[in-house]
């Protein structure tokens, strides 16, 4: 399951373009299959400044703990609340309610980075 409309990182997250200057971030479908059961998940607040590939969380599965790398850098204005006390949502739905946050784009930046992956060359990666 890798949908067309979204860019994704090496390091399986996810982004969808909201328009406006804002993006959605998640772990792909790749991602939390190799995790297993994910029990917690760790977040940014609103209002952190996030980094192009910097650790921006944490998800903690049954089997490991793997961080979270933002795919932009900008200003975090929302985050997933949900996963608070359901983040088995990653697991059951890692492209609509199991997102992780919202970041609006560093000032001017003009759309997503370039290094971000379209569906076929994700699937390449993780397809082999």
């Amino acid at each position: 399951m890798i949908p067309e409309d979204l860019r994704y990182t090496e390091a399986h997250e996810w982004v969808r373009d909201l328009g406006d200057g804002l993006v959605r971030i998640g772990i792909t479908d790749h991602a939390q299959s190799q995790l297993g059961d994910v029990v917690f998940v760790q977040l940014p607040a609103v209002g952190d400044e996030v980094t192009a590939g910097a650790s921006v969380g944490e998800v903690e599965s049954t089997k490991s703990v793997s961080d979270i790398y933002s795919p932009v850098s900008g200003t975090v204005t929302a985050v997933n609340e949900a996963l608070e006390a359901n983040p088995e949502l990653v697991n059951s739905g890692p492209y609509d309610e199991g997102w992780m946050l919202e970041v609006r784009l560093a000032e001017g930046a003009t759309g997503l980075p370039d290094n971000l992956l379209d569906a076929a060359a994700y699937r390449e990666l993780t397809e082999g």
